[in-house]
């Protein structure tokens, strides 16, 4: 078998996100820094990050950006990452971090979640977080609507 790409990596995240959240946005550059794999944004100001790697080093080199090193300067009320089945283990995540794995036949599994259990966000222990970024790309994601001139079909 082929080993799993980033982009597909992505594409499982973002149907993840989806799924909880209802709204998700993957690779959307905005003027942040920061450039989450996938986004997602749930009501109640709930969001979720996943970080797509497929090599350690890749990990490696993550773990040294800015908003890794000062966590309450990155996105993502709960944050994953989201890796091939056996190339991260629980010890080696940040503080507050969880881990999806994906198998070779693009199952996901969520290895670890230091959050919380079941679907009731409210009760789950989030990351301080960057509200200013995550208001960035709603943002940047309703100004591209409008300049496309569809934002408007949410009246019909």
């Amino acid at each position: 078998m082929k080993p799993i790409t980033h982009t597909e990596l992505v594409e499982l995240g973002y149907k993840w996100c989806l799924k909880r959240c209802g709204v998700a946005f993957k690779e959307l550059k905005t003027t942040n820094k920061e450039i989450p794999d996938v986004i997602g944004f749930r009501s109640c100001n709930y969001t979720f990050l996943l970080e797509a790697k497929v090599s350690r080093s890749d990990f490696m080199v993550d773990k040294k950006k800015s908003f890794r090193e000062q966590p309450e300067k990155g996105m993502g009320d709960f944050r994953f990452y989201i890796t091939p089945k056996g190339l991260l283990t629980k010890e080696e995540l940040p503080f507050k971090w969880g881990l999806i794995e994906v198998d070779s036949y693009n199952r996901m599994k969520t290895v670890y979640n230091p959050f919380g259990t079941g679907n009731i966000y409210s009760r789950w222990n989030k990351n301080e977080k960057n509200t200013e970024a995550e208001s960035r790309i709603m943002y940047s994601v309703l100004r591209r609507l409008q300049e496309q001139k569809v934002i408007d079909t949410i009246y019909s």
